[in-house]
């Protein structure tokens, strides 16, 4: 994927609820090139066009349990993009021998708590206020 591609994504993401890093193409560059520990995915559709975009990040902090996030091209919401992204960031979690995931959800973005829920998520207290929910792998 080039950085020009990556920053189009980022375009087309609602950032109201997701917004781990500034969505600029400078951006792009660097998770393009990006060679650490953290892992970032893009999952695309059949047509092979770019839809979700997610990361675990912490591992190049030093941290044993990783933070998720996920954004997905809000004209691709509703396909099941967001869980497919999902559970290949749980799969790199578990291969990489992470006990459990955390992240954040603003409590009005009821379409991704419902997806956490369905995942098996459970709240796990408050933090920058949003809701802190963990998975144990």
């Amino acid at each position: 994927m080039t950085a020009d591609e990556l920053a189009e994504l980022f375009a087309s993401i609602d950032s109201d609820y997701f917004h781990p890093h500034p969505f600029t193409r400078v951006e792009a560059e660097r998770i393009v090139n990006y060679s650490g520990r953290d892992i970032y995915l893009v999952h695309s559709d059949a047509s092979g066009r770019p839809v979700a975009y997610g990361m675990l990040r912490g591992w190049d902090e030093g941290y044993t349990i990783p933070s998720l996030g996920i954004g997905v091209r809000s004209d691709a919401y509703g396909q099941g993009h967001g869980r497919r992204m999902m559970e290949a960031l749980h799969a790199a979690a578990r291969e990489r021998g992470a006990p459990s995931i955390r992240l954040r959800v603003h409590p009005d973005n009821a379409r991704a708590r419902g997806l956490y829920d369905s995942l098996g998520y459970r709240e796990a207290g408050r933090e920058r206020g949003e809701i802190l929910m963990v998975l144990e792998l």
